[in-house]
């Protein structure tokens, strides 16, 4: 699963909230001299132009929005593709009640003509199944505990969740919907645990100039840190 994703303009990586302080001074060591502003989020920039930008959940101080962000929350997690997901709650990185299941879908073919028209029929139905039986988990495991959950971390598919979000019955689950999505391959439990850890990271955008991208991408994902 990547810990990287491309966004407009730069990329975002997931970094563990205990983690940041240190990323921000290994940021500095790599960009110059920081200044940093802290709002509703935490803006890093750094003397060559290089920028770093994170959501806080409150605090006036970088010590403060770190403390915010170090304490345990109560996550639900949304993980969908087509013909499979996992659906939890976790806090403090670890599962607490999760619903996971896979149906068959069949996939792409190339033939043509009628073969391919009635294959393709039958592959939209095993997708719609695959696809109710997960918005029914999700109505099952999220929704009787959405007041105890901080927030809701979809990922896997786009397209798969966007079905999911046309559900009426989950209106409420995706009002609280991080606007990251995991990438994250066919979802099991497994999947679903390592997600729990990976939706306590905080998603910091970084913006390079051109004459720093190249150079420091890889490290400013905090590999090896």
């Amino acid at each position: 699963m990547s810990r990287v994703r491309p966004v407009p303009g730069g990329r975002a990586v997931e970094v563990e909230p205990e983690r940041v302080e240190g990323w921000i001074a290994r940021f500095a060591d790599r960009h110059g001299a920081v200044d940093i502003t802290v709002g509703d989020h935490v803006r890093v920039v750094a003397a060559d132009g290089a920028t770093a930008t994170f959501a806080t959940r409150g605090g006036t101080s970088l010590e403060e929005v770190v403390d915010n962000l170090t304490a345990p929350r109560r996550i639900g997690l949304v993980l969908v593709r087509l013909g499979g997901h996992s659906v939890g709650v976790a806090f403090g990185g670890k599962v607490e009640v999760s619903a996971t299941d896979r149906k068959q879908v069949h996939g792409r073919i190339r033939a043509g003509g009628w073969s391919q028209q009635r294959f393709a029929r039958r592959r939209e139905g095993q997708a719609r199944v695959a696809l109710q039986a997960a918005a029914d988990d999700v109505f099952r495991v999220l929704v009787p505990r959405l007041a105890q959950v901080d927030s809701v971390v979809l990922g896997g598919d786009w397209q798969a969740l966007d079905v999911l979000r046309n559900d009426r019955r989950l209106r409420d689950v995706f009002a609280k919907a991080e606007d990251r999505v995991l990438d994250v391959p066919e979802p099991r439990r497994s999947v679903l645990d390592e997600a729990a850890e990976r939706a306590r990271c905080v998603e910091i955008v970084i913006q390079d100039t051109e004459a720093t991208g190249s150079s420091a991408d890889r490290m400013d994902t905090g590999e090896g840190a």
